[in-house]
């Protein structure tokens, strides 16, 4: 049987890995992205000069050969059936195909502002971002960032690092307010605004605006009026499935790759995985779920796996040196009366643990390192609160001398 993975991002590898281990089916990647897998999220790394292009790949380009994987670098047009399934290319033949798994991945959400296609103006979410940086940075002063989430926050410490003024335009009014409780919210927005950052709170784009003579950008205009100077604008207002050759092929789109809970979409023998894949729950766009769906749809295709079962939610990143976990759910209207809170009096470290009638629904750190296993044993096995409290210190793994959490 031939399988072919259309996207090289962590789903997509993901799954031909497992399909490798097990299966001899005939596996094929095609990407129009980079010839090979590297890391996504470690491109700021490469921006900043802390590592090279090729230190962010997993497995050395030999890997792929000796794994009996081909690697295809070029652009799929069109999915059709023909018999069978045929895939084709951009340049050169079409592929035949038993079995095609779509991991397109995500790509920016942009929201039709008037100058935002001129030069100077990106996304920072791909390898062309990442390359298009490096032209763009040549010999600029002042940036603006507009939006305030994960890709926002990277993209501001990457020009920061760089010598580059940064204004970041949020929305909301403290930085991820639409996710954090106001506490923690807080806590994040002024420890960015202390390392450099001009934060601008609940402040949007208007318009980017090029320079007398035309071409490259020159300042953008603010939803209150204000002219801000800048070389270069990142567009970092979320990202949305990729979705166009699923559509032109026929298959089921609606925000994302329709798909059931085994990742099969509305033709047979196409399956979506990924941060372009939909459930009726919605979309999952996280690295860590990406990964758990390659796997998952590898036992599905090889060994008729059941449905795909999402465990408890985990996410983690990082506000410059400021390290941030969460498990389960945090509502950002958390308060006391459903969770208990604690911070220390240098307002970089703090806990949250949610609890309903209870029992401990999520736990939330900032600038505290968590143990994953003892938290998601909390939430799953429904602890009540008051056992959690008195066990905390299991779940902490704090250098030493660090200041203990006292919930």
């Amino acid at each position: 049987m031939r399988i072919v993975i259309i996207g090289n991002g962590v789903a997509g590898i993901t799954a031909a890995r497992h399909l490798r281990k097990l299966s001899d089916h005939e596996i094929i990647v095609v990407s129009d992205e980079a010839p090979y897998h590297f890391s996504r999220p470690a491109m700021m790394y490469v921006s900043m000069g802390h590592m090279t292009f090729d230190n962010t790949k997993p497995y050395e380009d030999w890997f792929w050969k000796k794994n009996r994987i081909e690697v295809v670098h070029n652009k799929v047009r069109l999915i059709r059936k023909d018999g069978g399934l045929v895939i084709d290319l951009e340049s050169g033949p079409s592929i035949d195909a038993d079995v095609v798994i779509l991991a397109t991945g995500s790509e920016p959400a942009w929201y039709g502002w008037q100058g935002e296609h001129l030069p100077g103006v990106q996304g920072y979410v791909n390898k062309h971002d990442l390359d298009l940086l490096e032209r763009n940075l040549a010999g600029a002063r002042n940036a603006v960032v507009v939006g305030g989430g994960l890709i926002g926050i990277e993209a501001a410490e990457v020009l920061h690092s760089r010598g580059v003024h940064v204004a970041m335009l949020v929305r909301e009014p403290a930085f991820y307010r639409k996710v954090f409780p106001e506490e923690e919210s807080t806590m994040v927005t002024q420890h960015i605004s202390r390392q450099g950052i001009e934060l601008r709170c609940s402040t949007e784009l208007e318009k980017i605006v090029a320079g007398e003579n035309g071409g490259r950008v020159d300042h953008v205009i603010s939803s209150s009026g204000e002219h801000i100077q800048a070389d270069i604008v990142i567009l970092a207002t979320g990202v949305k499935p990729r979705i166009d050759l699923a559509r032109a092929s026929g298959v089921d789109v609606s925000r994302g790759i329709l798909v059931n809970d085994r990742f099969e979409t509305s033709i047979p023998n196409i399956y979506a995985i990924g941060d372009c894949a939909e459930f009726e729950t919605g979309v999952q766009q996280l690295w860590y779920t990406a990964r758990a769906h390659g796997e998952h749809v590898a036992r599905v295709i090889v060994e008729g796996a059941g449905p795909y079962v999402r465990g408890t939610y985990f996410n983690s990143a990082k506000f410059f040196d400021l390290e941030w976990q969460v498990y389960g759910v945090i509502p950002p209207e958390s308060d006391e009366s459903n969770s208990v809170y604690w911070s220390d009096d240098s307002s970089t470290r703090s806990v949250r643990i949610a609890q309903s009638n209870g029992v401990v629904s999520g736990v939330h750190g900032i600038g505290v390192r968590l143990r994953q296993e003892t938290c998601v044993h909390w939430i799953e096995n429904g602890t009540m609160i008051d056992v959690v409290r008195k066990q905390f210190q299991e779940a902490v793994f704090d250098p030493e001398f660090t200041r203990k959490v006292s919930v």
